[in-house]
C-alpha cells in the first residue's frame, strides 16, 4: 500500500531505504522546517494529541517514527516511567539523542533504530502506542498498524497524528496553492535536498485519511477508533483501543 509514492523516483531502492535515506539528509534542518513550514501549529497539534492519553495515564509508550523525538518528550507531559522511540532514520534519531541529553531525559526515554513493520518487542508490551507525521510513510501501512497492535497491551491506546486535506473553500485552495508550490520551494532551499519536500505533497496526497483510515484501523483489529480532524482538516488525530 503506498509503495508507489517515494523521494527518489530514479533509484531502484524500496519506499522504506528511500524514505530512510531522506530523514538521514534532512535531519539536521528537519525541526526548524517543521515548525517554519506549519507556522508552529505542528506543536499545538502534539499538545492535542498527547492530551488524549491523559485519562489512561500511560506508564510504557512508544513512539513510532520517533524522529528528533518531539512527541516522545510531549509524551512526558503524562508522567509515564519509559517511553521507548523508534525509528528507521539514524540521522534523525542522532538529533533526537542529542535533544535528549540537552534536556537531561535519558532516565525517561530511550531512542532506538526501529521499523514499524518489525518491531523488536513482546507482545502486550506497552500502554500506549504514538505515531506523528510517520504512518504515511509506511512501506505497508497494514502491516505496520499490525505490529503496533500486537505490542500494544490489552484495552490500550494508539494516538495517531497525520496530515489529512481540508475540503472546505476557501481553505482548500489556499492550502494547496501553498502545500504544492509555495512549501516545496522553502524546503528544497533549507534541506537542499530536492526531493524530500515534493515527496510530502505527494504523501500527504496518497494517504488513505479520515474515514478510510479508520477502515484499516478496524481492519487491523483496533475497537473505539475516532478521527478527529484539526485546523479546518490540515492534520487529524486518528485513535483507537486494542
Amino acid at each position: 500500500m503506498n509503495k508507489e509514492i517515494v523521494p527518489y523516483k530514479q533509484e531502484d531502492l524500496g519506499k522504506k531505504q528511500q524514505v530512510a535515506k531522506m530523514f538521514d539528509n534532512i535531519s539536521s534542518k528537519y525541526d526548524l522546517l517543521n515548525h517554519l513550514l506549519s507556522l508552529g501549529i505542528d506543536i499545538k497539534w502534539r499538545k492535542k494529541a498527547i492530551g488524549l492519553l491523559k485519562s489512561s495515564k500511560p506508564q510504557t509508550i512508544l513512539d513510532v517514527a520517533t524522529g528528533t523525538a518531539d512527541f516522545a518528550i510531549q509524551s512526558l507531559t503524562l508522567n509515564p516511567e519509559k517511553v521507548t522511540g523508534v525509528d528507521i532514520s539514524e540521522g534523525m534519531l542522532e538529533i533526537g539523542k542529542e535533544k535528549i541529553v540537552k534536556k537531561n531525559l535519558n532516565h525517561k526515554i530511550t531512542l532506538e533504530l526501529g521499523d514499524s513493520e518489525n518491531l523488536q518487542f513482546s507482545d502486550n508490551n506497552f500502554d500506549a502506542v504514538i505515531v506523528a507525521f510517520g504512518v504515511r510513510n509506511f512501506e505497508n501501512i497494514e502491516k505496520g498498524l499490525a505490529g503496533m497492535y500486537r505490542v500494544l497491551k490489552k484495552n490500550g491506546k494508539v494516538v495517531i497524528l497525520e496530515f489529512s486535506k481540508p475540503t472546505s473553500f476557501p481553505f482548500k485552495q489556499i492550502y494547496n496553492l501553498y502545500f504544492k508550490s509555495i512549501l516545496p520551494i522553502i524546503g528544497n532551499l533549507i534541506s537542499k535536498d530536492n526531493s524530500a519536500y515534493t515527496y510530502l505533497p505527494e504523501s500527504v496526497q496518497a494517504f488513505p485519511e479520515g474515514s478510510k483510515f479508520i477502515q484499516i484501523l478496524k481492519k487491523t483489529g483496533f475497537n473505539n477508533t475516532e478521527c478527529i480532524p484539526l485546523t479546518f482538516g490540515i492534520c487529524s488525530i486518528y485513535t483507537g483501543i486494542k
